[in-house]
Formats: C-alpha cells, sequence, structure tokens
C-alpha cells in the first residue's frame, strides 16, 4: 500500500508538477566556432576583424538594458561578489513592492561565457574562430510574468549570445489556477492549499509548451536586441528540470510522525542499483559516473538525496507539512522513450532512444519523471509499514503444498536463501525482467535445473510471475515487500539488537 493511500485521512491531495525549470537559448549557425566562421565568410568579414564585428553587439545590448531599466523606474544593481545569492536579492524587492506582474529588477556582473578568438593555422594555411571561454557583462532581468510567474532572463554582451532563462512550474500552474477561478495557497513553489487538486493537476498535465515556446521568444527579442542581426531564431533547449511530487499533509504534526522513519530508512536502504531502478535504468558494471546519496538539514527541512550522475531523486519535508519526491535532470538525454528516429539513408522508424534536449521534450519527460517519482514512492511504502511486512514474511516462510507437492519457505537467516533473494532485489531486472540463465550467471555455483526448482518455489510462494509466451519472470509486488522488510528487519532491527544483547552479557 503507497503510503498516499495509508495516510489518506491525514493527507489533503497530491500534486505532480513541474518545479525549477531552466531553458537554453541558442542562435542556429553561430552557436559553434565552425558555424560562426562560415557566417563571417559568407559576409565578407576577416576573421581577425571578429572583435570588431561583435563589439557593437556589445553595446547595443548594454545600451537596451540601461533603456529598459529608465523605462522601468529602476537602477541595475552590478554584483561584485561570486558568493552573493541574486534569489535573495529579489526576494528583498518583491518583499517591498509586491508580487504583481512586471518588472521586477536587473541585476548584473562579470562571469564566464562561451566565446571565439580568431586562429591561423600555419600547417594548413587556414584561418578560422576557434571556440574558448571568457569572461563578459551578464544581465539579470528578473520579471513576474502573468503566465510564468517569477522569470529571469540570464543575457551575455559577447557572441554567441547564449541565453538562459528559469521559470518554476508551479507558479506557471498557480497563475494557470487563478485564470480558471481555483483558489489556492502558495509559498516558495509550493501549493499548500487548493479547492481542488484534482483540477490542479488537470492543469498541470496539460501543460501547453507552445506557449511557453512563444513567451522564451518575447523575451529573448525584448532583451537581448543583437539577435535580429542574424537569420534564425533562438533554438531552445532543456538546460535542468526538477519535476515534484508533493504529498500535502493537513497538520504538522501528522508528517512529523513518520517522516524521521522515512529518511532514516531511505539513507540505508537505498543502493545503488535501487537508485538506477528509480531512474528507469540498470545499473551496468562500467558504469563510470557517480552513484549515491547525502543528507543535508536546510532552512525548509531535512533531505536526502540519491544521486546518479547528472540525475538525481531526493525527498524533503517542506516547512514540515508537504512531503516532496523530486527528480532534477542535467542531461534528459540520458532517459530514453519511444520515438521516430531518422536514419541516413532518409528513412524513419519508431525505436527507444535517448530523448532530445528540445523544449518540446518536456511532453514526453513529464511521463518519465512522474514515473521515477512513483518508482521511488513505492520503494519507501513498502519498507515503512513493519505491521503488513511482517505477516507477509511469516506467509513467506512457511511450506506451502501445492499438487501433494511440499516447497519449503525463504529463510532471511540462511546463507543460500539471501543470496536467490538478493538477487532478485538487485535492480536490474526491475524493468525487462529475468531468465533462469540470469539468475544463474548471479549465483554462480547453481545448475540450470536448480535455477528452475528455485523459481518455482518462488513462483508457488508468489514471489515471482511469469510473463506470458516467454522464459521470463517478474518480481511482484508482494516479493519486492516481502525480500525489503526482511533485509530492513535483520540489518536494521535484528543483527543490532543481538549485538547489542552479546555487549550486555559479554
Amino acid at each position: 500500500m503507497l503510503l498516499t493511500e495509508r495516510y489518506s485521512d491525514q493527507i489533503s491531495g497530491v500534486l505532480h508538477c513541474y518545479d525549477r525549470i531552466i531553458i537554453q537559448g541558442t542562435i542556429p549557425g553561430i552557436c559553434f566556432a565552425a558555424g560562426m566562421t562560415s557566417y563571417l565568410y559568407m559576409k565578407k568579414i576577416r576573421i581577425f576583424d571578429y572583435p570588431k564585428f561583435a563589439a557593437p553587439f556589445k553595446d547595443e545590448i548594454r545600451n537596451n538594458a540601461e533603456d529598459v531599466a529608465s523605462k522601468n523606474g529602476l537602477e541595475i544593481e552590478f554584483v561584485r561578489k561570486r558568493n552573493v545569492r541574486k534569489e535573495k536579492i529579489i526576494e528583498k524587492v518583491i518583499n517591498e513592492r509586491g508580487d504583481h506582474p512586471g518588472l521586477v529588477h536587473i541585476l548584473s556582473a562579470m562571469e564566464a561565457c562561451p566565446s571565439y578568438r580568431p586562429w591561423h593555422n600555419k600547417k594548413t594555411g587556414k584561418t578560422y574562430l576557434k571556440g574558448t571561454q571568457g569572461k563578459c557583462l551578464h544581465y539579470y532581468f528578473y520579471l513576474i510574468d502573468e503566465d510564468l510567474g517569477l522569470c529571469y532572463i540570464r543575457v551575455p554582451t559577447w557572441c554567441p549570445f547564449r541565453l538562459q532563462i528559469y521559470f518554476n512550474g508551479h507558479n506557471a500552474l498557480n497563475s494557470a489556477m487563478r485564470k480558471e477561478g481555483i483558489q489556492s495557497v502558495i509559498r516558495d513553489n509550493a501549493i499548500f492549499q487548493t479547492e481542488s487538486f484534482e483540477s490542479a493537476q488537470k492543469l498541470s498535465n496539460d501543460l501547453n509548451i507552445k506557449h511557453i515556446h512563444e513567451k522564451l521568444d518575447g523575451f529573448a527579442s525584448l532583451y537581448c536586441p543583437a539577435v535580429k542581426h542574424f537569420p534564425l531564431s533562438y533554438h531552445w533547449s532543456i538546460m535542468q528540470v526538477e519535476y515534484a511530487t508533493d504529498i500535502v499533509f493537513k497538520r504538522q504534526e501528522d508528517l512529523k510522525l513518520i517522516y524521521e522513519n522515512l529518511t532514516r530508512t531511505a539513507i540505508h536502504s537505498v543502493k545503488p542499483e535501487n537508485i538506477a531502478t528509480f531512474l528507469g535504468k540498470k545499473l551496468h558494471p562500467l558504469y563510470q559516473d557517480e552513484v549515491g546519496n547525502n543528507f543535508s538539514t536546510r532552512i525548509e527541512g531535512t533531505c536526502v538525496k540519491f544521486k546518479m550522475g547528472a540525475n538525481s531523486i531526493k525527498m524533503y519535508d517542506k516547512y514540515g507539512i508537504i512531503l516532496r519526491i523530486e527528480t532534477t535532470t542535467n542531461n534528459v538525454s540520458f532517459f530514453k522513450h519511444y520515438r521516430e528516429v531518422e536514419h541516413r539513408d532518409g528513412t524513419t522508424s519508431m525505436k527507444l532512444a535517448p530523448l532530445k534536449k528540445g523544449l518540446y521534450s518536456l511532453g514526453p519527460l513529464t511521463r518519465i519523471l512522474f514515473n521515477a517519482n512513483n518508482r521511488f514512492l513505492k520503494f519507501i511504502s513498502d519498507i515503512v509499514d513493519p505491521s503488513a511486512g511482517i505477516k507477509k514474511l511469516k506467509k513467506v516462510s512457511k511450506t506451502v503444498v501445492k499438487n501433494d507437492r511440499p516447497f519449503r519457505g525463504f529463510n532471511f537467516f540462511s546463507e543460500d536463501d539471501m543470496k536467490i533473494l538478493h538477487s532478485l532485489i538487485s535492480g536490474e531486472f526491475t524493468i525487462s525482467g529475468f531468465q533462469n540463465r540470469n539468475i544463474r550467471l548471479k549465483l554462480g555455483s547453481y545448475s540450470s535445473s536448480q535455477i528452475s526448482r528455485i523459481l518455482k518455489r518462488l513462483h508457488t510462494h508468489g514471489m515471482i510471475k511469469k510473463i506470458a509466451h516467454t522464459y521470463k519472470y517478474y518480481l511482484t509486488r508482494f516479493g519486492s515487500q516481502v525480500i525489503t522488510m526482511g533485509m530492513k528487519l535483520k540489518t536494521m532491527v535484528i543483527i543490532p539488537e543481538l549485538a547489542k544483547s552479546y555487549d550486555e552479557t559479554a
């Protein structure tokens, strides 16, 4: 039983929604060194005149920023220190001005940016631009949009004018709810109360990406006028995105009673292979990126975080009343889905392929990240309900007779039984199931016929189920609950208590 079902009388509602979204804008054709080189040749501009070519654009962006500030009665605030949090500055401004739509503030700062430098290759005799990393003045235009809520547009003053735009899905949802006349209470990018979680969820699911695209084009035109000098408009891609599942409790006391046990159990029970499973992956032996967990305490609440490369899934209590499960990705191509793929010969086919980084991938990404949150929710739901788990443990430990043939139960203190159960719960079989040979390779010293008898025993006890018309099996929900609970009781309760008793008598 899921937490949301077990504590339904203590929960106001559940909401799945995008949280932090950062979109990157690049101008096709000039966003890489070879493309800008070709553009200069096409315009008959000498490569070594590139700095002279780019300088007027810098002045145009700076003049535009000053003009925007003047029209809105604002002064551009230069941020000198690197450790200053821009969000804190903006929060203070909003507290003074209010949260009505419009331009809030403009910040500027010297920050790193990609750029180009002229280069002459003496070996080939060719002159071209090379990519380099430099520093230039950046403007941060903070505004409250009537549809997207609080946003910022980060505009560099030097070519190739790579934009960065932030908005929050919860703020966008709150704006949509206001337009529909749905009352809600929002605080720090979280909806604490609403008259209809069902209506809010429907609006969240109906994210209008085309409308967002139009908004981004408008921001680019308004705050980066240099783009009009090039023949192409901005291409928008996903730089970072968070998708949250918020379980909103009626009272802080109700969440407090279960949250400490949730975090403690999760930090001890979640293994690297589980993290991969949450994210819909198998943990390959050759995987090189970081996989691990982290526990931290923040002002908003305590947080337990599980990381796999550029992706993570975390759980925290937001202001003590919302249990939030949140999947974050800095590389959406980590995930795969069925889509149309174009081949080199010009033909197309539907196949499982990495998600594209374009803005419109927010659509299919919704279901992928929802499933990641839901897998994590199922996992922690299985490991925090000892009463139901103990009953199930008793059930699988007893001998079952089927067709006059006895099938003995599973003993969580038997080394052989534990090897079998560990192989099933390892996580790599969650997505596509397993066969006799998979388990045989995991266990090593068992023959094919021995594995067949083990599978029959697991099947009889209801811990695995056969996929129709195949030789594959998958772990049932019951099997997952039993194995997880058995390991938890053994490693976190029984063994520590036995060790304690031994120390006291020694």
